[in-house]
C-alpha cells in the first residue's frame, strides 16, 4: 500500500547506505536482504517493522529478501512456531524470494547449512582461530573481566590444533555433556568489547531439534551462525536492531575468515561481503515485547493464547481486526532510526482507524441493551429502513433493516435526569432514531432495583425517514436495532493489556501486578440481522460505537462473535 509517509521516510540512512553501495557496484547487480527470525514464539509488531525494513529494502532496489529460519537454539523452537512466522510474514503483505535451500524459493532454514557451520568451525581449529575449552560459565566470566580491563586467556587457549580438533569431533559425537566443553573463537582478551573476547562458537545441546531431530548435539551459535548465513546466501545488506551493534565486530571478523577460506560467494564478477547496520527497535506502551514475558503471559493462562487479541503479537493484531495495510503504515510512520524510542499504540489505532473508516461495512449494533416501546406504533405495522452499507464508497451499495416500532437502543443513550448539553433521549426530550423516525419519551418502566428496563415514546408520525413533520431541527440521532428481527451476539471489548505506559519498570520480576484487570469485557449485544452470518475476519463499523471484526475462532454462522478492533473516535493526532 503506497502512502504520503512511505515516500517521507523513503531516505533513511538504511536505505542511502544501501544506494550508496548498489551505485558502487558492491552488490553485483542485486541487492538482497533477510529476515532471520528464531522460531521460538509467535512474531510480534516490533518483528513487523524488521519485516518491513527487510522486506521493503529489497523491494524498493528490486532484490531479493530471504526468510531464514535460525534454528541456532532448539531448546526453544519448534515447527508450529516456524508455521506460524511463514503465516504472519504473508499476512503482512511480503513474499520472500531468490534461491532458497528448502525446496521453495526464497526460503532458508539456518539448520541446513550446520554441515558446513562444522567444516568452517573445522578450519578455524586447524588455523589457531579456534580453541575448545572446558572452563564452567562462572570461571568464564572471570577469565573474561571487565571492559575497562584485559581479561585472563583461558588455559586452553594456546593448546595446539590437534588436540582441540580431537576434542571438537568428540563433542559432535556425544561423549560430553552439556556445558562440559565449547568452542571458542580466539580473537583479542583485551578488547574493550566484551563480546570480542573469545566468543563461544559451539557448544553442547543434547536436545532433539525440530527440523534435524538427534543429527546433532552440537550447536553453532547465533553470532557465529549468522554472518556465515548471510554470506553463504549472498545476502549484501544485513540489517538488525540495536542490540547486534556491539556483535558486529564479531559479524566482520567472521566474514573475515571465510573470506579467507575462499567462501564469499561471486555474484556479476563481484565478490560479494554482507555487511551489517543496526537501527532501533520498535517499542509500545502498555505492553511487553520480550518474547520470554510474552510466553509467560500465555503459559501462565494470563491471556488467551498467542493469537489473543490484546497480545502486540501479529496473530493476535489480526484477530483484533487490524489489517496489514494499517500495521505496515505504522511502522512507516514510525520510521528508521539509530535512536531508542516508545511509540504510542494510538498511533497505530489511528492508522487502522483511518483505514477501517474508508473500507468497513457498516451495521447497526447495541451493546448495553435496554428496550424502547414506541406507545402510538401501528399494532404489527413493519416499515424498513434503507441506508448506505459505507456512505464512503457507493459501490457499496444500501440495504434495508426492518423496523416494527420496538428496538433496543443503547443505555448510555438514555439520561433520567439529563446533563447539561445531553441531546439523546430523556423524559419529555425527543431524539432522532437513525434512518427511522423522531420519538419523545413519555415515561419509563423500572425493575425492584430501580434500573430502568424499558423505555416509552411516541413518535411524530409525520417523521418517518428522519425529519419532524413540521420542520424543526432535532439535535440528537442515536441508532437502534429491532427487537423482532434483531439478532443477539456476544460482544468483546478489548482495552490496554496494562494500566501502566512501561510496565516493565519495575524490571521482568513486577511487570504482572500492572496487568489491567479490565482488558477485556464480554457483553451480550443485539446486532442488525445481517450481521449473523458474518464471515470470520470481515470488518463493520458498528454506528456511533466502533469498529469491529468477526472472531476467526469463536464466531459462527447464526452465533456471531464480535472483536472490537479500536474505537470509533480519538483525541489522537499523529504527527
Amino acid at each position: 500500500m503506497e502512502t504520503k509517509s512511505e515516500s517521507d521516510t523513503s531516505r533513511h540512512f538504511l536505505r542511502q547506505w544501501i544506494e550508496a553501495d548498489h551505485a558502487a557496484g558492491r552488490t553485483g547487480g542485486e541487492v538482497v536482504t533477510r529476515f532471520p527470525p528464531e522460531p521460538n514464539g509467535y512474531i510480534h509488531v516490533g518483528h513487523a517493522k524488521a519485516i518491513c525494513v527487510d522486506f521493503g529494502m529489497a523491494k524498493q532496489f528490486g532484490g531479493t529478501c530471504h526468510l531464514r529460519l535460525d534454528g541456532t537454539n532448539p531448546t526453544k523452537e519448534s515447527a508450529e512456531y516456524a508455521g506460524s512466522i511463514e503465516s504472519d510474514i504473508r499476512w503482512l503483505g511480503f513474499q520472500w524470494s531468490g534461491p532458497g535451500d528448502s525446496g521453495e524459493p526464497g526460503f532458508y532454514n539456518a539448520s541446513n547449512m550446520f554441515d558446513q557451520m562444522y567444516q568452517i568451525a573445522e578450519n578455524l581449529i586447524k588455523a589457531g582461530q579456534a580453541y575448545c575449552c572446558n572452563l564452567t560459565q562462572d570461571e568464564w566470566k572471570q577469565y573474561r573481566g571487565v571492559p575497562e580491563k584485559p581479561g585472563t586467556p583461558s588455559p586452553s587457549r594456546d593448546t595446539d590444533p590437534e588436540r582441540n580438533l580431537r576434542i571438537f569431533h568428540e563433542m559432535r559425537d556425544g561423549k560430553y555433556a552439556d556445558g562440559e566443553w565449547c568452542l571458542r573463537a580466539k580473537i583479542d582478551m583485551a578488547s574493550p568489547n566484551i563480546h570480542f573476547r573469545d566468543p563461544v562458537l559451539y557448544r553442547i545441546r543434547h536436545v532433539s531439534h525440530y527440523h534435524l531431530g538427534d543429527k546433532w548435539c552440537v550447536y553453532p551459535m547465533y553470532d557465529f551462525a549468522h554472518p556465515i548465513e548471510d554470506a553463504l546466501e549472498g545476502v549484501t545488506h544485513s540489517m538488525c536492531t540495536l542490540e547486534f551493534e556491539v556483535h558486529r565486530p564479531l559479524y566482520d571478523w567472521v566474514v573475515d575468515r571465510l573470506d579467507e577460506m575462499g567462501l564469499l560467494p561471486v555474484r556479476n564478477g563481484v565478490k560479494i561481503r554482507t555487511q551489517q547496520r543496526e537501527f532501533a527497535r520498535l517499542n509500545l506502551t502498555y505492553t511487553v515485547m520480550s518474547k520470554r514475558l510474552l510466553l509467560q503471559l500465555v503459559t501462565e493462562k494470563r491471556v488467551a493464547g498467542w493469537d489473543d487479541p490484546r497480545m502486540p503479537t501479529v496473530c493476535g493484531m489480526r484477530r483484533r481486526g487490524f489489517t496489514p495495510g494499517a500495521i505496515r503504515e505504522f511502522c512507516e510512520r514510525v520510521g528508521v532510526t539509530k535512536v531508542e524510542s516508545t511509540s504510542d499504540p494510538a498511533l497505530l489505532e489511528w492508522c487502522v482507524r483511518e483505514e477501517l473508516n474508508q473500507t468497513a461495512t457498516r451495521r447497526m449494533a447495541v451493546l448495553d441493551p435496554v428496550k424502547l416501546v414506541i406507545d402510538n406504533w401501528p399494532k404489527g405495522e413493519v416499515k424498513e429502513v434503507e441506508t448506505a452499507n459505507n456512505p464512503l464508497d457507493e459501490a457499496a451499495g444500501v440495504r434495508r433493516i426492518a423496523f416494527g416500532g420496538t428496538v433496543w437502543i443503547d443505555r448510555a443513550d438514555f439520561m433520567e435526569v439529563p446533563e447539561k448539553k445531553f441531546f439523546r433521549l430523556a423524559p419529555g426530550k425527543e431524539v432522532r432514531l437513525r434512518g427511522a423516525c423522531i420519538v419523545t419519551c413519555v415515561s419509563v418502566e423500572k425493575d425492584c432495583e430501580g434500573r430502568i428496563v424499558e423505555i416509552h415514546c411516541t413518535w411524530d408520525e409525520g417523521s418517518w425517514g428522519g425529519n419532524a413533520s413540521d420542520g424543526h431541527k432535532v439535535k440528537g440521532t442515536i441508532h437502534w436495532v429491532d427487537v423482532a428481527t434483531g439478532v443477539k451476539a456476544e460482544a468483546r471489548i478489548y482495552d490496554r493489556l496494562f494500566t501502566d505506559p512501561d510496565p516493565m519498570k519495575d524490571g521482568s520480576e513486577g511487570f504482572l501486578k500492572y496487568l489491567n484487570p479490565d482488558s477485556l469485557k464480554v457483553v451480550t449485544a443485539y446486532v442488525e440481522p445481517a450481521l449473523a452470518e458474518a464471515a470470520a475476519g470481515d470488518h463493520f463499523q458498528f454506528e456511533r460505537t466502533g469498529y469491529f471484526v468477526a472472531d476467526t475462532k469463536d464466531s459462527k454462522p447464526g452465533a456471531p462473535v464480535f472483536n472490537r478492533t479500536v474505537t470509533l473516535k480519538d483525541s489522537y493526532k499523529p504527527s
